[in-house]
């Protein structure tokens, strides 16, 4: 029996995957672009950008007027009302946005809790939020899948949240839960793990084919790898834990909790009890410290959590070599208020030769990069086969 990958409709399928990866990632293509980047004949490249039209995945448009000879190529763009639903849970609000094909996010909503949400109101909640959104401002769009970025460790042969510690999840069925209540296919994942993707294919990483994330939420501080331009989830997808390790502290005077984690001392709540803060969003908590940042008490905790974070970086940086460390979160808030200052203690406690090159950077993506990156694993299926994907 033929495997279809090698018939001409397999080719064709994989042909379209690529077109639509490219307007995907890369924004705006002219056709000559296209054929080009895929090294597909001219007709070849049409006839797939006529298919995309009509599945309903790309608009063409006319070219920007220039000075060039000859007549310009029209320009290929994804369609900004092809979306799909990006959620993520933490301990203090649940945030879901509609994500674009065209990467942009169409409508976002922050919702505090009371308490700690559970896995099966987080669904019930996606699913009035889509519902109203459907009736408003996204009357006329399409919604492929769900995404769900969550803080715990996620299972990636079926998606079981195993544990999301600060959630007081365990073997929660979030996956099942979403798609019952929603009607729509589900993909969760690790926040961080998605945050990193985000990064790698669109903010701070774009390019780097070797970067290791950290996230820092109000759960926590996660982590993401990216090797030889691909994410690392390890053999069940529970890689990068790294608020979870103990933390190198050379001074005990820096210690606030004995026998604690990176995230029990590198901390979010710290920093809101500094600045006097109750639960707030990241905007909100990064303004505060730089409007509080030369009260001593301020400036000393912002210091005292730099120098153990650095500590743990310079420990990923022997162990994994990256060429670009990008801090997301509360952590991109502590770089920022000391970037030159962390990157030479991260210098100072690796080897030599490790940490010569390797660059410190914040999120480019702002709060919106775990969405983004829950929405991407959501897309993943209209990517892969735009033809199964547009026929369910």
């Amino acid at each position: 029996m033929t495997d279809r990958a090698d018939t001409f409709d397999g080719v064709r399928r994989r042909n379209l995957s690529r077109i639509l990866g490219l307007v995907h990632r890369e924004g705006p293509q002219s056709r000559a672009k296209l054929t080009a980047a895929t090294g597909l004949n001219r007709s070849t490249v049409a006839a797939l950008v006529t298919e995309l039209v009509g599945l309903g995945l790309v608009d063409e448009r006319a070219p920007d007027p220039t000075n060039r000879v000859g007549r310009p190529s029209p320009v290929v763009a994804a369609r900004p009302d092809v979306l799909t639903i990006a959620v993520n849970p933490e301990v203090d609000a649940v945030t879901i946005a509609a994500v674009g094909l065209d990467q942009r996010v169409a409508v976002r909503e922050r919702v505090e809790t009371d308490g700690l949400v559970t896995p099966e109101a987080t669904a019930q909640l996606v699913a009035a939020t889509l519902a109203r959104w459907r009736r408003r401002e996204l009357a006329a769009a399409r919604v492929f899948a769900v995404g769900l970025a969550v803080p715990g460790l996620v299972r990636a042969s079926d998606g079981l949240v195993r544990v999301a510690p600060h959630l007081r999840w365990a073997d929660a069925p979030l996956r099942a839960l979403v798609e019952d209540a929603v009607g729509l296919p589900a993909l969760v994942g690790n926040d961080a793990g998605l945050g990193a993707t985000a990064e790698h294919l669109f903010g701070a990483g774009r390019g780097v084919d070797d970067l290791v994330y950290l996230n820092g939420g109000a759960s926590g501080i996660g982590g993401g790898l990216i090797v030889h331009g691909r994410p690392v989830g390890g053999a069940d997808g529970y890689a990068g834990e790294f608020g979870q390790n103990r933390p190198g502290i050379d001074a005990s005077a820096d210690r606030r909790v004995p026998g604690g984690v990176l995230e029990d001392e590198v901390s979010r709540a710290r920093l809101l009890e500094i600045v006097g803060l109750g639960p707030a969003d990241e905007p909100t908590l990064a303004a505060a410290l730089a409007e509080a940042a030369d009260r001593p008490a301020v400036a000393a905790e912002l210091a005292r959590q730099r120098r153990i974070l650095a500590t743990a970086l310079a420990n990923a940086v022997n162990v994994l070599n990256p060429s670009v460390i990008v801090l997301g979160g509360f952590l991109a808030t502590i770089a920022e208020h000391g970037l030159g200052a962390l990157r030479e203690a991260i210098a100072a406690q690796a080897m030599p030769a490790a940490a010569e090159a390797v660059e410190v950077r914040v999120a480019a993506l702002g709060e919106d990069r775990l969405l983004i990156g829950a929405a991407e694993a959501a897309f993943a299926a209209l990517l892969a086969d735009p033809i199964a994907a547009t026929a369910r």
